[in-house]
Parts: C-alpha cells; structure tokens; sequence
C-alpha cells in the first residue's frame, strides 16, 4: 500500500508540478521565432516528440533488464533453498 501511494506522489509531483518546456537549439529558436508563433510552437512538439523514442528504447531495455535480474535473483534463491533442505535430510 505504501509503494503505491508513493507512485502516486511523484506522479501527482510530475503531472501537476511541471513548468512548459522549450527544446530548441539557439539557432531553431531564432529561425522559428522569425517565423511566427504557431511554426515555433509546431517545431518545439516535434522536437519534443522525436526525444520521446530514445527514452522509450532506454526504459524498454532497462525494464527488460530489470525483469531478467529479477528472474535470476528468485532462481537463485530457490536454489539455495533447495541446497538447504537437501542438507538438512
């Protein structure tokens, strides 16, 4: 109960907490702002959409890693386990 309720923080932190960001380099954001508004506002949610995919390959890797650590670690404890009853008879 407790883990969840701190997902819950830090996604309440992360939702409500964040400011408005601007990935542009120096010279997309001139090049942009010369433009107008609305093509600086369109690059910058391209800019920010294209980051999206090396975040989701890192997380997806790092999750699947993480997984199969976890798979070892338990095979690892039954196995010692096992070793100890075998000991114990």
């Amino acid at each position: 109960m407790k883990y969840i309720l701190n997902i819950l923080l830090v996604l309440f932190l992360l939702l409500f907490l964040s400011t408005a960001v601007e990935a542009q380099c120096a010279v997309c954001t001139k090049t942009s702002s010369q433009l107008g508004e609305k093509p600086a506002q369109g690059m910058n949610a391209a800019i920010l959409y294209l980051m999206m995919s090396p975040f989701a390959i890192v997380g997806f890797i790092g999750y699947r890693w993480w997984k199969g650590n976890k798979k070892l670690e338990e095979e690892e404890i039954r196995s010692q386990q096992a070793g100890f009853r075998k000991n114990d008879q």
